[in-house]
């Protein structure tokens, strides 16, 4: 008895109109150092800002971590580019990172000092994707990891 090979996602062609849409999020937290848990659970909106010069994405939701729960979220943008990747800022417009989802997988660093974040992007299906950021220096030490599912209806 053969399985059939997995078929892979249909190419994502422009990363922002990708993403645009309503998201929810499951996140781990892991503090490598401690050994200390947690999780994010809520939702991720991307959505075009009032003036239409980029895509803002905006999450949501109940951060639990070491048996406290509270609210939790955060703002980035997105800023598109012709050739169908994007460039992500904080809300303050501080650079964060580029962003290509046109391929299976889409690797990047973020220096912010002293520590290193190591990201991987990588779409599953037209309703799923995965980020994994690895943090490592003498600050930090975590790994956390995201699945967005798309929502049918908001």
């Amino acid at each position: 008895m053969s399985s059939a090979a997995p078929v892979p996602p249909p190419p994502v062609r422009d990363t922002a109109a990708f993403l645009t849409g309503w998201w929810t999020v499951d996140r781990t937290l892991v503090d490598l150092r401690t050994d200390s848990r947690g999780t994010f659970r809520g939702t991720a909106e991307f959505r075009w800002s009032d003036d239409g010069a980029c895509v803002l994405h905006v999450e949501d939701g109940e951060l639990s971590w070491n048996g406290t729960v509270n609210r939790a979220g955060r703002t980035l943008k997105l800023f598109p580019r012709a050739d169908g990747t994007a460039e992500v800022t904080f809300a303050d417009g501080r650079f964060f990172h580029d962003l290509d989802l046109r391929g299976d997988s889409w690797t990047t660093r973020h220096p912010c000092a002293p520590d290193l974040y190591d990201g991987t992007f990588t779409v599953v299906s037209p309703c799923e994707w995965h980020v994994r950021w690895r943090t490592t220096g003498p600050e930090k030490d975590q790994l956390l990891r995201s699945v967005y599912r798309r929502r049918q209806e908001r």
